[in-house]
């Protein structure tokens, strides 16, 4: 509005020039007068013309925005931006292609990618179904089983008391062999010593395209596959009574050291799809897959063909492969919306329920770190022993063991177990030494965004992890970190504020429903105060949850 009150102004200036010019030039000899006359009023409808042009083009824009349409990142300006006036050439699978650019984020390159080959033989002996992964199971479940029993792939294990409907079943079969508690007689772990050969409960078979909606969630209950399919908001495992709005897969992950998912599909591609039709049957919306836009060359087919879906590509840095960013930029979590989200391979262990008729819990997990011998990936099953899968393999005894990314896993032991939903084991130098005057001297081998770190000027220089912090928790200060590297349109930080003084209609206007513990993992790194930013946000899930 301010442009348009300023060209109002030249051209009031413009029309006052104007008259005065011909005021003197009746008095004057001179042709000049005339000429300087045409011009000032050739300019003035020029300007007019600008600014009838200017209102109808935010007209369209707010019109746009008013419709939901300017979600999908189209410019519906008359006016092109500099971007699609300089905008690089994109690759030729993109044309035509619905894509949002991600302007904020970054990247952590780091040592340590696994190498895209796969290991059947670094099988582990033992795995484990832990309670905690499922956000919003009570902490001490109805057990099903004792010390000492043989179960089957797919028994069932345990269920939730708060919602007896979602049974949890076991990974692999075998015995039984520890149930291990925690804090408060919670329980950790169920763990399971494998057999050699894997003996499945068989599975009675459902007709999709006749069955009913109401008979098929019966169906997944019982199968045990329904503990895989999140809802957000809350991120908790999904009411079975609920109907979601959509349902939301990212078929890529810009993690640091993320497994390649277009390697991971391979040879599941019958499972994926097959999932797929069977969420679209648990939906009245649509499936969305969010696809990889980055590269040169295009994603697996699997997820460029896939059917009944619409597909969604991103470019940008992490966390573009988030599904929270790209639920954000896509169709955006409105109050009251309740949506599923699901990762690559439990859509695939949903299909095989039907392709095999069993509960077949395999992964492919990559052991990812520069303290590895061998950085790969390996065939293994949901909740994996961690010490087993890297039997052999670490370069350096002094490290530490994390389910999942550098930014958001979780710090692990040999003797526990790779967590639910994670499918890569990142292995790291523990960083217990001391730098003397660590923070003056120049460092290419510290990722960051600040400009005073030389290691600034290198992004595509990849560094060797580490877990010191480089500082300690310090005053929670404002210096616009966090927003530039989330591309959400929130405020994170005054949303970090609001929860830690109990704020709740400020916590549910900062949009708290459309964030994970994921999506704000790169603002605890860069956060100069050293906050919990990711324990903090779960601790304001939970008191809006509580809130009902």
């Amino acid at each position: 509005m301010n442009s348009i009150k300023s060209k109002a102004v030249l051209v009031i200036v413009a029309v006052l020039s104007a008259n005065a010019a011909w005021a003197q030039s009746e008095g004057g000899s001179s042709g000049y007068g005339t000429y300087f006359i045409y011009g000032l009023i050739a300019v003035s409808v020029l300007v007019f013309f600008m600014i009838i042009l200017q209102v109808a083009d935010n007209l369209m824009v707010i019109e746009a925005k008013q419709s939901g349409v300017a979600s999908t990142g189209a410019n519906f300006s008359i006016f092109p931006n500099w971007k699609e006036l300089f905008a690089p050439r994109l690759p030729e699978y993109l044309r035509g292609k619905p894509l949002t650019a991600l302007r904020r984020g970054h990247n952590i390159n780091l040592e340590g990618e696994a190498e895209l080959v796969l290991d059947a033989t670094a099988g582990a002996k033992t795995f484990a179904m832990q309670p905690f992964n499922f956000t919003g199971i009570s902490p001490i479940p109805k057990l099903l089983v004792e010390v000492g029993d043989e179960v089957k792939a797919g028994d069932h294990l345990f269920f939730d008391k708060k919602r007896p409907e979602i049974l949890y079943v076991a990974p692999v079969s075998g015995e039984v062999i520890a149930i291990n508690r925690g804090a408060k007689r919670s329980i950790t772990e169920i763990v399971i010593l494998a057999d050699k050969e894997i003996k499945y409960r068989e599975l009675k078979g459902f007709d999709l395209d006749g069955g009913t909606r109401e008979g098929l969630v019966q169906y997944l209950l019982d199968a045990g596959v329904w503990p895989l399919i999140r809802q957000r908001p809350y991120d908790i495992v999904a009411e079975h009574d609920v109907v979601p709005r959509d349902i939301f897969i990212s078929t890529f992950d810009t993690a640091p050291l993320a497994p390649n998912l277009n390697f991971v599909i391979q040879g599941q591609e019958e499972a994926f799809q097959k999932g797929l039709d069977v969420l679209n049957k648990l939906t009245d919306g649509k499936v969305y897959l969010g696809l990889d836009g980055r590269g040169k060359e295009k994603p697996h087919a699997a997820f460029t063909e896939a059917k009944g879906v619409e597909t969604h590509y991103f470019h940008g840095k992490h966390p573009a492969g988030n599904v929270g960013v790209q639920i954000h930029h896509t169709k955006p979590i409105s109050a009251g919306d309740k949506v599923w989200t699901l990762g690559v391979q439990d859509v695939a262990t949903i299909g095989r329920i039907f392709t095999e008729k069993r509960f077949n819990a395999e992964r492919v997990v990559a052991l990812v770190g520069a303290e590895l011998k061998q950085a790969k990936y390996v065939r293994t099953f949901l909740g994996a022993n961690i010490g087993d899968l890297i039997n052999d393999n670490l370069a350096n005894d002094h490290v530490r063991l994390i389910s999942g990314d550098v930014l958001s896993g979780k710090k692990k032991t040999a003797d526990e177990f790779l967590n639910i939903f994670d499918d890569q084991v990142t292995v790291v130098l523990e960083g217990d030494d001391f730098e003397l005057f660590g923070w003056l001297l120049p460092s290419l081998n510290t990722p960051s965004i600040s400009p005073t770190l030389p290691s600034t000027l290198f992004p595509n220089l990849k560094k060797r992890a580490e877990t010191n912090t480089h500082g300690e928790k310090r005053a929670f200060v404002v210096t616009g970190n966090y927003e530039s590297v989330l591309p959400m349109d929130v405020y994170p930080q005054e949303l970090m504020k609001s929860i830690l003084v109990g704020d709740f209609e400020k916590v549910e206007g900062l949009g708290i429903y459309e964030l994970s513990e994921e999506d704000v993992a790169l603002c605890e790194f860069v956060c100069v105060s050293k906050q919990p930013v990711q324990q903090i946000l779960r601790q304001g899930l939970e008191m809006m949850r509580e809130q009902g």
